[in-house]
């Protein structure tokens, strides 16, 4: 291992992207052309790059975390000049030489977010506490809000079945919007959200009354269980409060690993983009879901290379799945076999959503990795089937025409892979396959 620690492959750097113009835009700046002053050392990589401005563009990247800077105009995160600058390195040891000392402006750059970093931490770690007494009555002037939230939406639910579903389908999306906006007034995201779902039902295509009633019964489900939070086990408590929309904080005990990072994807609703991540601890055998979160129009901060390896400690929030989880340090890509999370068939998977789903009746998927299935097709489109031909899992409507799918059969060739993905009640979403050749090379089906 260098000074850098490990430089990433093409794939692991693409991964990055925020979206395919940017893929492209990166790719086409990953030769050493218009780059001058590259190099790398103590996990910072720096260079300039001619571009349409009078001068060139200067753009550093610390790979932990990772972090970057770019002078160009770009709002995207990474920018392009950052992907091609890191297809450099990964690619061109000559043209990025390891060792060398960054130029004044990418150390200035590199002590700023360090020092940034480290008055966070003694903040955190030492600052006063905050008043508990005040703090507490927060907590119950929205508690209260939430509950009116709550019990207005029962309300409205009960308004819905009394005047027949069928009558939703004329009504409009406005009234669902405006029911919707008196969730967020009552401070519950998490209802809001839910409320707009079942906005979107009617009209969505054939049977939509009966996934709008099964959504009001979830929804409803929701409803009482926050009524009656207070009686409800402490586990599934935490999880109905993250539900409803309230914060949660990482309560659980910091797990150390090297975790296989084995997917990374955004979505957004036009006023916030979402960034999912899943990682895979070789030693504990934890699946764990980072999260980050970014405005409008600018990708969320954190990122990190699909199929690398990175070491640190990820601190599990409080719930019944406590899937979802907080780095306390940044993650350092290390060296190692990239060993993908141990699979099995079609109905294990089936097994474990099951039991997630009884743990959490509100599970729209719930992580899981199938080993020796086939790619097929079938009258209603594409599965992953068990290689006997036992079981099989539909793939979810939108991944039938993505790249991925193509992606994925490519890499069977008619052969059983091994596939993780998001298994839910609409089908198996896959987000990345191994195959029996090359058992450590993490292919992104995104």
């Amino acid at each position: 291992m260098n000074a850098m620690g490990v430089r990433w492959t093409a794939e692991q750097v693409l991964a990055l992207a925020p979206d395919d113009a940017s893929r492209r835009a990166g790719s086409g700046l990953g030769a050493a052309g218009p780059w001058s002053g590259a190099g790398c050392g103590e996990g910072v990589v720096w260079g300039q790059c001619e571009g349409s401005g009078r001068t060139p563009y200067r753009t550093v990247v610390e790979t932990a975390g990772p972090a970057y800077s770019c002078t160009c105009p770009s709002r995207k995160a990474p920018c392009k000049h950052v992907l091609g600058l890191l297809l450099l390195w990964a690619a061109d040891g000559a043209a990025v030489p390891d060792g060398a000392e960054p130029p004044d402006w990418a150390a200035r750059w590199l002590a700023g977010r360090r020092a940034g970093a480290a008055g966070a931490a003694r903040k955190a770690a030492g600052g006063p506490p905050a008043d508990p007494e005040a703090a507490r009555r927060r907590a119950e002037r929205r508690a209260a809000r939430v509950t009116a939230g709550a019990e207005e939406l029962e309300r409205r639910l009960t308004d819905l079945v009394r005047g027949g579903l069928a009558a939703a389908g004329q009504q409009g999306y406005g009234l669902w919007e405006e029911t919707a906006a008196r969730m967020v007034d009552a401070q519950a995201p998490g209802l809001a959200g839910r409320v707009r779902e079942l906005g979107a039902i009617p009209g969505s295509g054939p049977g939509w009354p009966v996934r709008l009633l099964e959504e009001c019964a979830l929804t409803h489900l929701l409803d009482r269980a926050w009524l009656a939070a207070d009686r409800l086990p402490a586990p599934l408590a935490a999880t109905v409060r993250t539900r409803v929309g309230l914060p949660a904080a990482p309560g659980g005990t910091a797990v150390r690993d090297r975790w296989l990072v084995l997917a990374q994807y955004d979505t957004g609703d036009g006023r916030l983009t979402t960034r999912r991540l899943w990682l895979y601890g070789a030693e504990s055998g934890r699946t764990a879901l980072l999260l980050s979160f970014g405005a409008a129009g600018r990708a969320p901060a954190l990122a990190l290379p699909v199929g690398a390896v990175v070491d640190g400690e990820l601190t599990p929030h409080a719930g019944s799945g406590q899937l979802r989880a907080e780095p306390g340090e940044p993650l350092l890509p290390v060296a190692g076999p990239a060993v993908p999370p141990p699979g099995g068939p079609v109905g294990a998977a089936l097994d474990a959503y099951g039991r997630a789903l009884r743990e959490d009746p509100w599970l729209d998927s719930w992580p899981v990795t199938l080993a020796g299935v086939v790619p097929a097709r079938a009258e209603y489109g594409w599965q992953l089937a068990d290689a006997d031909g036992r079981e099989a899992l539909p793939l979810t409507g939108g991944d039938r025409t993505r790249p991925g799918l193509w992606r994925l059969l490519a890499l069977s060739g008619g052969a059983p892979v091994t596939v993780f993905g998001e298994c839910g009640h609409r089908g198996f979403t896959p987000l990345a396959a191994w195959s029996p050749d090359a058992p450590s090379e993490t292919v992104p089906l995104l």
